[in-house]
């Protein structure tokens, strides 16, 4: 699970509808997740790797971001990759919309960091049973000695559930919590 692309990826509590174009077909998908340099999206629209096609949508309540990309990737039936084709403008739209859904608690963004001290694994934006998969991977498989939950900016039970399962059982510090994890942390 650690990061080797350059921009972090973020996840959604749930997948985001978009629309796309290709040869002047349109069609609708669902995006998966996101990054400054592309998008996972599903569709039923059948396309092949290095073809350009058409994206629109909102992250939330982003305003409309509306911008080519090039297919970089069928990762199974109906799910694609692809690396945007932008320009300032767009990518600045893109943060923007990335770094909302974040502090909204709407996004996550899970990573690995080599610190002294043994692996970090930094959460940023909702910690919830979405993150279930990517949370457990980097404290049973990784080894993560430390969880910096000072980004969250939402959890849930389940959330709570797997800092508590960290700590007591794989002996993960946990001691840099944000204020809405303190809060719960607490109880």
């Amino acid at each position: 699970m650690q990061e080797k692309r350059r921009h972090q990826r973020i996840s959604f509590d749930e997948a985001l509808p978009m629309k796309l174009g290709h040869r002047g077909e349109r069609a609708v998908g669902a995006l998966e997740n996101l990054s400054l340099g592309g998008l996972m999206f599903r569709t039923r629209l059948s396309l092949s790797v290095g073809e350009t096609i058409g994206c629109e949508f909102r992250v939330f309540e982003s305003p409309l971001i509306d911008l080519p990309a090039v297919v970089v990737s069928r990762v199974g039936e109906g799910l694609y990759g692809a690396r945007f084709q932008v320009g300032p403008m767009s990518q600045h739209l893109i943060e923007d919309a990335i770094n909302g859904a974040i502090r909204k608690g709407k996004a996550s963004i899970l990573s690995i960091h080599n610190l002294p001290g043994g692996k970090v694994l930094r959460v940023s934006g909702a910690l919830t049973a979405i993150n279930r998969n990517d949370f457990m991977h980097g404290v049973e498989r990784v080894g993560v000695a430390e969880i910096d939950l000072s980004g969250v900016t939402l959890i849930d039970s389940e959330g709570v559930s797997m800092c508590a399962l960290a700590v007591s059982r794989y002996g993960v510090r946990a001691e840099r919590r944000s204020p809405c994890v303190e809060a719960v942390w607490r109880q």
